[in-house]
């Protein structure tokens, strides 16, 4: 935990710094620390105990300072200073797409607005775009912006909620007293953001009191929001709601599948209920004549099995045909992390990348992965240290050399190409020609036309050395909505030319959605599912990538990353 809490710390401090308008090379100092502690494979406290803090790349004198201030004392003067020189809301401001530092300082220091509510106000009131550098675009930018973050207010990314629920569970089951223990609602479902976590466990007769206990002793008490004898309800530290229930042994399933929902599925299995005369509520299965005793309720499976149905996994209960498909006993059977044998998409430190070629394989081969593909970003993102030609070619040999010299696993050359503005790649032919694997990408232009932006990827798909297109919409969620662009037209044409959509795996990311995965499965459109990551501890996002592919009913034989790396080599030469 204390990784992280520090890894938070620097990153606001960066954030504050940027603020004030510091020298950018501290700023990304702080940013640079951050992301080193927030990989690191063991206790901060372990390593400033062993004195190897200074050891640490991208730790210097003054970081390693304040990280002993922070683990000997819980505070970090030098951050809390900076804090009292703006109100609290300023960095949600800062956050707002559209803003950022620069606009968040002008904002404040001109009109003293401190929070979104104040700042949707003089945006709805025009006080914005007569600013320095602001007008009346931006105003609107801004508002839009909001509205974005808006929509997901009081949910949480998944990753996120399943780190909270993960933690609380792994504490709740070392209780004796509890027998079963599980998640449900949206987050059991897998869906991209979360609410309220919901809990589901049995205990044993009498024993309910201890357990609610051992759960609001999990918070602060002040963030106890409800305490029942079989429910309780609380506020993390990471600011989310938690609720527990403790149900009978005899009702789990029938609950579960209650509080898993979604709401639209389960009153269509309520209506499947009635019509066999029964009656359906999280407390089991009855007949209509005997509402005493349930015909089925200890598990989820002789739930489904007394309607008539096949078993519907959590994540396909959104009502979007999987009732008929259970009656029709034609469920797939979806993907599941174990068929994951590689992953397609990763940064090296040849471009914005953490780690070295060599420790990325490393870490595949420690998640027992077949084959990677190595992914840089191409020469004209600038931001991200795109790839020269020239480092392009030093990296393909390095690839190729480790290949001859180990065969604990297959590094793949690919290269993650920019899609320019006139739909032309960001590399030449005979550049691409030597690489294994093309995955193209829009990364400018967001704010063009739908039929820019739409042809500018139609007419990538025309070069035959691409293999597949790369978080698709360009969403990040709650950060900055899809770019406009004709998703069905992106699906003929990837049919018509044997292009690959990907799943991107990135939290902030999950994009092709799964919506569009079920369309691609349809159309029989091969997904890849890249995690995109940019540190070796990013790769472990894959499941989050695996969820969306659950989500659009997508088997391992819809997936690329369940192949052989033989098989893989054969459909990337099919290409060209």
């Amino acid at each position: 935990m204390k990784n992280q809490e520090i890894a938070d710390i620097f990153y606001q401090t960066a954030e504050l710094l940027s603020l004030n308008a510091e020298n950018p090379f501290r700023i990304r100092a702080y940013e640079k620390a951050a992301e080193t502690i927030e990989s690191l494979p063991e206790s901060i406290e372990t390593i400033l105990q062993e004195n190897r803090l200074k050891k640490i790349p991208g730790i210097g004198e003054a970081t390693a300072e304040k990280i002993k201030e922070y683990i000997e004392t819980g505070k970090m003067k030098y951050f809390e200073d900076l804090k009292k020189e703006y109100p609290e809301g300023i960095l949600e401001i800062m956050h707002v797409p559209g803003v950022g530092p620069k606009k968040a300082r002008i904002i404040f220091d001109k009109l003293k607005i401190a929070d979104i509510k104040e700042l949707k106000t003089a945006a709805l009131e025009g006080k914005l775009q007569n600013l320095p550098g602001f007008g009346a675009k931006t105003e609107q930018n801004i508002l839009k912006g909001i509205a974005l973050k808006q929509s997901i207010k009081g949910r949480t990314l998944l990753y996120n909620a399943n780190l909270v629920a993960e933690a609380i569970i792994l504490q709740l089951i070392k209780l004796k007293e509890i027998k079963n223990i599980s998640p449900a609602g949206s987050l059991r479902r897998k869906k991209e953001t979360v609410g309220d976590i919901d809990i589901l466990c049995t205990v044993e007769k009498g024993k309910e009191h201890h357990v609610i206990e051992k759960f609001n002793s999990l918070s602060a008490p002040e963030k106890v929001q409800a305490k029942g004898t079989t429910k309780a309800s609380i506020i993390t530290e990471e600011n989310q709601q938690v609720d527990l229930r403790v149900v009978e042994p005899v009702s789990f399933g029938a609950a579960l599948q209650y509080f898993t929902g979604s709401k639209e599925h389960n009153i269509a299995l309520r209506e499947i209920a009635a019509k066999k005369g029964y009656i359906l509520n999280e407390y089991g299965l009855f007949k209509t004549k005997n509402k005493k005793t349930p015909v089925a309720g200890k598990t989820e499976t002789e739930i489904y099995e007394a309607l008539g149905l096949q078993f519907i996994p959590p994540e396909l209960r959104e009502d979007r045909g999987e009732i008929e498909s259970a009656q029709n006993k034609t469920i797939p059977k979806l993907i599941e992390e174990k068929d994951i044998r590689g992953d397609t998409h990763l940064h090296t430190r040849y471009s914005d990348g953490a780690n070295t070629v060599e420790e990325v394989a490393q870490k595949a081969i420690a998640l027992g992965y077949e084959w990677i593909i190595i992914c840089d970003h191409s020469q004209s993102l600038k931001i991200a240290n795109g790839v020269s030609i020239t480092d392009l070619r030093r990296k393909l040999d390095e690839i190729y050399n480790y290949n001859a010299k180990y065969g604990d696993i297959k590094i793949i050359a690919g290269q993650e190409v920019d899609i320019l503005a006139d739909g032309s790649l960001d590399y030449p032919d005979e550049i691409l020609k030597n690489l294994d694997f093309v995955n193209v990408s829009i990364h400018t232009g967001f704010k063009e036309t739908e039929k820019q932006i739409t042809d500018r990827v139609l007419r990538a798909f025309d070069n035959k050395y691409v293999h597949s297109l790369s978080h698709p919409t360009g969403r990040l969620i709650g950060k900055r909505a899809a770019y406009a662009i004709d998703m069905d037209k992106v699906l003929n044409k990837a049919k018509e030319n044997g292009i690959f959509l990907e799943i991107n795996s990135y939290p902030e990311r999950l994009d092709l959605t799964d919506i569009y995965c079920k369309k691609a499965k349809d159309m029989d459109i091969k997904i890849v599912i890249g995690t995109d990551a940019h540190k070796v501890i990013h790769m472990d996002y894959m499941h989050l990538g695996i969820n969306v592919a659950r989500r659009g009913w997508l088997t391992k034989d819809d997936v690329l990353n369940t192949i052989s790396y033989n098989e893989l080599m054969k459909s990337l030469k099919k290409r060209r």
